[in-house]
């Protein structure tokens, strides 16, 4: 489920790009704990807001990191991989959040 990036009819700007889904993160849904791709400018308030919104659970905690690009060579090239922000929700007992591709 990707979630585009963008402002939505209201006019507010989407922060939440997708759902980051690898054997951790979805190993973390054991613990109640999910991760997205967020917006570099997004927060901690307006990130914990708005997967309640999308998702209607409630939402415990928001951790984020900011994970810097790499630089990756090609022969005589040299390029780089731009970065990321990314945020780890964790939710109350008993909301679960069902991000697996389909």
């Amino acid at each position: 489920m990707a979630i585009s990036k963008g402002k939505n009819k209201n006019g507010s700007v989407i922060l939440i790009k997708q759902p980051w889904v690898t054997e951790k993160a979805v190993n973390a849904g054991a613990l109640r704990k999910y991760v997205f791709m967020v917006d570099d400018k997004a927060n901690k308030p307006e990130v914990k807001k708005m997967i309640e919104k999308i998702y209607s659970v409630k939402v415990a905690d928001v951790n984020i990191t900011n994970t810097k690009g790499k630089s990756k060579r090609l022969g005589k090239s040299l390029g780089k991989i731009s970065g990321f922000k990314k945020a780890v929700v964790t939710l109350k007992e008993g909301n679960t959040i069902d991000i697996m591709p389909k």
